[in-house]
């Protein structure tokens, strides 16, 4: 059941003095800016307003994952944090006498709204922060880098052992659920060990006779894997049919859909095996891990990692660090114009909105500024003075006082 606020008061937050009440000017600012709808509707669709468990307050979730980024903190140390401050508690409008949110719970609710919330939060904020006017966007910068995947470097041997010891775990935890009971399987996962201890020992030698031997060691390994996966077909068979006949078994469900999914990325593990032994080392769409499929091998020209395995990111941000547009994908993009332009729209009022039409500049092209790199001269000098004066309006309205000595860098107040 959605929650969407949490607006009863405790009686010790009225015993508090008003400087423990009082937060400080950053998260003051912070948490009248949140105070919108646009931050709440993507969050509907993903409860019932009447049926389940009451959720975690959506402002009071929304606070504590700005505090997380804010501060970059992880989950434990953010409810740790926040259980001893009071202006944290405050700001993130949890009583005294009630308990913060645990970490697991925090991490449960962002994977259940994934990538789809998280962009549709991130769109709010460009469209309030344009309509605010205090992100102007002049001048937009397009770059990529990789996120790593949390995997060890993928080998045809090491992922297909991996593969083997995965299925007879799952085939053990299929009939201890009572399917497929008497459907033969034998376990080959020491066997796979073995193989590739002595590979391991093989390549310490570091000669071309003992890369021959990687690869029949690697041979071997797949052969191993063919027997394992020809006996777990018929595992998933029979389980699939006991599974008809007890329909309301949710885990066994999932045990099977698991294993099928196994079965097929250890079929995609020995066909590119198959490939590289014969001699092709080009492999397209090739499979790197068998916890995180879509990881792809990403090369950048690094002296020090080459080859990288992950996700490319593409970003777009303003002259102010502000991420305009951001785009996820599993391999690198040829020409990010479209997204850029993309993120141009973005920023850019809408016309329909009452009072939008005289915000609406006449700009030129973004896929010709993009195309020229070369700035004239007194555009570039209007721009640099420019920021002197932006960035005193922000101040302005953040009402952010300045320091006395000129030379003393800009800090965050602590919690």
């Amino acid at each position: 059941m959605l929650r969407e606020t949490d607006p009863q008061t405790t009686i010790w937050e009225l015993l508090l003095p008003e400087e423990a009440k009082r937060l400080p000017a950053e998260l003051a600012r912070v948490d009248a800016y949140l105070d919108d709808e646009r931050f709440i509707a993507p969050w509907r669709p993903l409860f019932d307003r009447r049926l389940g468990r009451p959720s975690v307050p959506v402002d009071t979730l929304l606070r504590l994952l700005y505090l997380k980024h804010r501060y970059g903190l992880g989950y434990e140390t953010l409810c740790k944090e926040v259980t001893d401050s009071i202006g944290w508690r405050r700001f993130c409008r949890i009583g005294l006498d009630r308990p913060v949110p645990h970490p697991t719970t925090l991490v449960k609710l962002v994977r259940r709204a994934g990538p789809e919330v998280i962009e549709e939060l991130n769109a709010a904020l460009v469209a309030k922060l344009a309509q605010g006017k205090l992100l102007r966007a002049r001048k937009l910068r397009v770059d990529t880098t990789v996120v790593e995947a949390d995997i060890d470097y993928p080998t045809d041997a090491d992922l297909l052992e991996g593969a083997v010891r995965k299925l007879g775990g799952l085939v053990r935890r299929v009939k201890g659920r009572g399917a497929a009971s008497r459907t033969r399987f034998r376990d080959r996962g020491r066997a796979a060990g073995r193989r590739m201890k002595r590979l391991a020992r093989t390549l310490r030698r570091r000669t071309g006779v003992a890369m021959a031997e990687v690869d029949q060691l690697t041979g071997e390994v797949a052969q191993i894997a063919r027997h394992t996966l020809k006996q777990v077909q018929a595992v998933a068979h029979n389980a699939g049919r006991a599974l008809r006949r007890r329909p309301g078994d949710g885990r066994l469900r999932r045990l099977v859909e698991e294993l099928a999914e196994t079965i097929a990325a250890t079929e995609r593990l020995l066909a590119q095996t198959d490939q590289r032994l014969a001699g092709n080392r080009v492999i397209p769409d090739r499979l790197v891990s068998l916890s995180d499929p879509d990881a792809r091998p990403i090369r950048k020209g690094k002296p020090r990692q080459p080859t990288q395995f992950g996700y490319s990111l593409l970003l777009a941000e303003d002259e102010r660090g502000f991420v305009a547009d951001h785009q996820l994908q599993r391999a690198l993009p040829s020409l990010p114009l479209d997204r850029a332009a993309r993120a141009e729209e973005r920023r850019r009022p809408d016309p329909h909105e009452a009072g939008a039409e005289r915000h609406v500049e006449e700009r030129p092209g973004l896929v010709s500024r993009l195309e020229h790199e070369e700035r004239d001269r007194g555009e570039d000098h209007r721009l640099q003075h420019g920021d002197e004066h932006e960035e005193h309006r922000v101040r302005e309205v953040l009402q952010v006082e300045e320091p006395a000595d000129p030379e003393q860098p800009w800090s965050s107040p602590s919690p």
